[in-house]
């Protein structure tokens, strides 16, 4: 039978990635933290690492036509990026999908849900070995912290924007398709999106 703890090291990525030229580091804070986040993410079950600055989320020129309030993966980053009003992006470093995995066109953001359970599809456990049918949202779930979900046609595309609680992969293409964020970026990326926002995946 397998231990969370056995999940979590055993699973691989999501998908994504960006552009534009870099800026000004935006604050990294924790106003959007819950009481929940912050006892979860007090002591995380994950090791610790430190993200290139390449990765780390910052404020950047975007000179791309989404309109604000839209999301942009640009999986040869990988980057995620929020659209801000005035010619400026937030980005945020990915991990996204490996080769035969990644996805892309354009969706809507269906559903949001903070520290998210995980079902894993047939798949992922024909390709990743023997799975549970679930996995209680929480730390040591491969969803991390946030999820945004990507409909397309009013339909589920089952690839998500989520957190991770593998961080030493962002900036790497080693995902089942969705694409991943650091649970803080995550946290971020889902208090300023919106239900219904339009999200490319290039």
């Amino acid at each position: 039978m397998w231990s969370i703890r056995g999940i979590v090291f055993s699973l691989t990525g999501l998908l994504l990635a960006g552009c534009m030229q870099s800026g000004t580091l935006a604050p990294s804070s924790e106003a959007n933290f819950t009481a929940h986040d912050k006892q979860q993410l007090a002591n995380p079950p994950y090791q610790r690492v430190s993200i290139s600055p390449t990765y780390q989320r910052q404020i950047v020129q975007y000179h791309r036509r989404e309109a604000p309030g839209s999301v942009l993966v640009e999986t040869s980053g990988p980057f995620v990026y929020y659209v801000l009003p005035g010619g400026k992006a937030i980005r945020y470093g990915a991990a996204v999908g490996e080769a035969g995995q990644a996805w892309s066109g354009v969706a809507t953001v269906g559903r949001k849900e903070e520290w998210p359970g995980w079902t894993p599809t047939e798949d992922e456990k024909r390709r990743l070995g023997p799975l549970p049918n679930y996995v209680q949202g929480g730390a040591r779930n491969p969803m991390g912290a946030r999820a945004l979900y990507l409909y397309a046609f009013g339909k589920d595309t089952l690839y998500r924007i989520h957190g991770t609680n593998q961080p030493e992969y962002i900036g790497r293409a080693i995902s089942s398709g969705c694409i991943r964020i650091t649970n803080e970026d995550a946290i971020d990326l889902y208090s300023r999106v919106k239900i219904g926002a339009t999200v490319v995946v290039l």
